[in-house]
Parts: structure tokens; C-alpha cells; sequence
């Protein structure tokens, strides 16, 4: 039978595997959300097909089978495990410093966001080849590239990794 010590050794144990469980429920949330968005226009649009929402925004179905903007997509087809790699390596990386990395929640959100969009791209370039993008922006003659969840939670994971920094630089030094 386990003491108080032995019962407060146990609860500060699981301590940091139940905060690092919170950041990985967000992440798997970004990975549902954004293959369950990419299974519903990969079966209900054909590809290229765009529908008008707003004068400057489409849903629409492209395949990148590069990454960032396009980089490497016109390559034979290697690239696909490239960034399958770098991908996992990414996420390994972020779960180690998840585990290590206490009293930051903004930073831990980063990478929980981060992370989720991740794993959400390398399913895609498993399972399809390609990832699937859908969410297109434009203005007249200029087009954003079309983009996902997973490149949205990428994004905003690295604008707030930026602005953590920035606020944690500010912070004076005790």
C-alpha cells in the first residue's frame, strides 16, 4: 500500500505526461479537422474545380506534391519522401520538446499547432502522394497558393512561436 509520499511521488509523475497529454489532443485535433475537410473535397469536387464563396476567396481541389508554395513539386516524385521525413523528424523533434518543456503554454501551443499540421501533410503524402489543398485566396490577376488546415496550423503555430519569443525577450530579467 502506497504512502502519501508514494501517492504524491506518483501524481507529480504523471504530471507533466497529462500536460503533455493536453498539447497532443490539440494537435490531434488540427490532424481530424483537416483530414476530415481534405476526405470531403477530395470526394466531392473534381480536381481544379473551384466554388466562388467571397469576391476574393474559392474552395477549390489542387494537388501539391511539393511543399511550401510549390518548392520542388514539378521533381519526379522524390520529393514526396523527402518531405514525408522531414515531416515525421519534425514531429519526433516537437514531441521531445513538448515532454521537456514546462510552464510555456504559448510556446507548448505553437508546437501542439505545429505539430498537428505536420502529421496532417505527411498523412497526405502517404496516403495520396500529394497533400491536398482546398482554401484558395486571391485578388484579381494575384493568387495566393491554395492551402489546408494542417498549413494553417503550421502558420499561426509559427506566428505564435515568433511572438512568444518576442514577448518572452521583453520580459526583464529576474
Amino acid at each position: 500500500m502506497a504512502g502519501p509520499q508514494g501517492s504524491a511521488a506518483a501524481a507529480s509523475a504523471s504530471a507533466p505526461r497529462a500536460r503533455v497529454g493536453r498539447w497532443l489532443a490539440i494537435a490531434l485535433a488540427i490532424v481530424v479537422v483537416d483530414q476530415l475537410t481534405k476526405v470531403y473535397f477530395n470526394t466531392s469536387y473534381q480536381y481544379g474545380e473551384r466554388l466562388n464563396l467571397l469576391p476574393f476567396f474559392d474552395f477549390t481541389l489542387l494537388y501539391n506534391r511539393g511543399a511550401a508554395f510549390s518548392f520542388l513539386a514539378s521533381e519526379e516524385g522524390w520529393q514526396r519522401w523527402l518531405f514525408t521525413g522531414l515531416g515525421v523528424v519534425a514531429a519526433g523533434v516537437i514531441l521531445v520538446i513538448l515532454r521537456r518543456t514546462r510552464g510555456q503554454p504559448r510556446f507548448c501551443l505553437a508546437l501542439a499547432m505545429i505539430l498537428g499540421g505536420a502529421i496532417g501533410n505527411v498523412i497526405d503524402r502517404v496516403v495520396y502522394g500529394h497533400v491536398v489543398d482546398f482554401l484558395l485566396f486571391y485578388w484579381r490577376d494575384w493568387y495566393y497558393p491554395a492551402f489546408n488546415v494542417a498549413d494553417v496550423g503550421i502558420t499561426c503555430g509559427a506566428v505564435l512561436l515568433v511572438l512568444d519569443e518576442l514577448l518572452r525577450a521583453r520580459k526583464p530579467r529576474v
